[in-house]
């Protein structure tokens, strides 16, 4: 239904009532909010009737476009006959099994077992909580400190935020807690490194070996890493980093978990990021792409010898009031059914993924461009001020250049002092056209 509530009537109930996340509310309400009333596959009209093509697939999650019919066919019709039972006691629904079904035949080999959650940051959760119950089953409790890395996004509970490794979420709250551990991220460009990817990637292995050594590996459960460190600057590591960080965490007995909520479901051209470079990880982690946005859920798919471990320890004392809720798998069911039907995989792979690549990397040598990154569905734009003196960044370009780019009728992220963008896996070539003509006009306007 419509709202026949004015926008300022709607900014300004907005402004007495709801606390936005990540949000500077004191500027946005000075601003007004901007409020959403409409999709329909990659474009979104606000209150004001502005059309505005999603050059960020919502939050890094709306794959399939929006107002895909299969999907809100199959919520409505799971709603009709159940719109809610749990997955405690015993019990659970059709639709949990089927999708836990799929997702364990899509999954990297190995990795069958599935628990359901709300969102990333609770399936990041659920991994530290099922990792420790895993390690105290085995008798190695003395494993409890987690390692992730410099610029990675795992969630926003306590823990998660404390694995986070973005100091605008930790410090606001005096996290992290004792017990995480960060080593460096493969981001050669704010190392001033980024004509030596490479050796930076290099020295990021060192670095970390050298940590782990530090801290003593006995001691360390699990490293949790983004394939493609998304929020963090959407930073795509040195080729062989990954695996090499895989076989660090061999080497020394300690978990290894593909934190995928933005990699997942296509974006990369591939069904996981895991799978594309060779990662074979004991925990993926799962949300976003999963129902493409259109209910919350997340996913911990754990492999089969850690499963068997918990499964055969006794009361496994976890879960959520909401996991595995029917309409939301049977949103994600829906979801995975019309990737494949409609092939997008492949269509990110082959056809429009490379061509988003090469309009981005179009922007090289720019004068107001110090570095593009990105891969397939995926990339971000380091930004410059006219004298192109990077001492001069103070990590306000990026939300002033998004704003310039909404004004232009596109949605990117600012990050610091760059923008990153992921489309809708549907986008096509015309579309990204579109988009980034959109970011011509507010680099022009960033240099006026």
């Amino acid at each position: 239904m419509r709202s026949t509530v004015s926008p300022d009537s709607l900014a300004r109930l907005d402004a007495q009532h709801h606390l936005h996340p990540f949000t500077n509310h004191e500027e946005m309400h000075t601003k007004g909010t901007h409020v959403m009333t409409r999709g329909e596959g990659v474009y979104l009209w606000d209150a004001r009737g502005q059309k505005l093509l999603d050059g960020l697939a919502g939050l890094w999650c709306v794959n399939v476009g929006y107002s895909c019919n299969e999907i809100v066919e199959a919520v409505h019709e799971q709603m009709r006959r159940l719109p809610y039972y749990c997955s405690f006691f015993n019990t659970t629904t059709e639709s949990a099994i089927e999708l836990a079904d799929k997702i364990s035949a899509v999954a990297p080999r190995g990795l069958g077992h599935v628990m359901f959650t709300n969102s990333g940051s609770e399936a990041n959760e659920t991994a530290l909580k099922l990792i420790r119950g895993y390690l105290k089953l085995r008798g190695q409790s003395k494993r409890s400190k987690i390692i992730t890395r410099k610029y990675s996004y795992h969630g926003v509970t306590l823990a998660t935020t404390s694995m986070t490794g973005l100091s605008n979420c930790t410090e606001p709250f005096d996290l992290p807690l004792p017990g995480f551990v960060q080593v460096p991220g493969p981001l050669a460009y704010a190392a001033d490194k980024e004509k030596e990817p490479d050796a930076y990637g290099r020295w990021c292995l060192e670095e970390t070996e050298r940590i782990i050594l530090r801290e003593d590996p006995a001691t360390i459960a699990a490293i949790f890493a983004e394939p493609i460190q998304g929020a963090g600057g959407v930073i795509v590591p040195p080729a062989g980093y990954l695996r090499a960080l895989c076989d660090l965490a061999r080497k020394h007995g300690i978990l290894f978990v593909a934190d995928e909520v933005i990699t997942g479901f296509g974006r990369l051209g591939s069904w996981f990021a895991s799978e594309l470079w060779n990662l074979e990880p004991d925990v993926l982690v799962l949300a976003k792409g999963l129902t493409s946005g259109y209910l919350p859920l997340g996913a911990t798919v754990v492999r089969d010898e850690i499963a068997d471990t918990l499964i055969h320890g006794g009361y496994l004392a976890h879960g959520f009031t909401y996991s595995g809720h029917p309409a939301s798998c049977a949103a994600g069911l829906a979801n995975l059914r019309v990737i494949e039907r409609d092939k997008l995989i492949e269509h990110v792979r082959d056809d429009v993924g490379p061509y988003f690549q090469d309009k981005l990397r179009g922007y090289a040598g720019h004068p107001l461009v110090g570095e593009v990154r990105g891969y397939a569905m995926i990339g971000a734009i380091e930004l410059l001020p006219p004298d192109r003196d990077k001492s001069k960044l103070k990590g306000a370009l990026g939300a002033k250049a998004a704003a310039f780019a909404r004004q232009e009728g596109v949605i990117v992220r600012g990050i610091r002092d760059m923008i990153a963008m992921s489309p809708p896996l549907i986008i096509t070539r015309a579309q990204i056209d579109e988009l980034f003509a959109g970011v011509d006009r507010m680099l022009a306007k960033m240099g006026g």
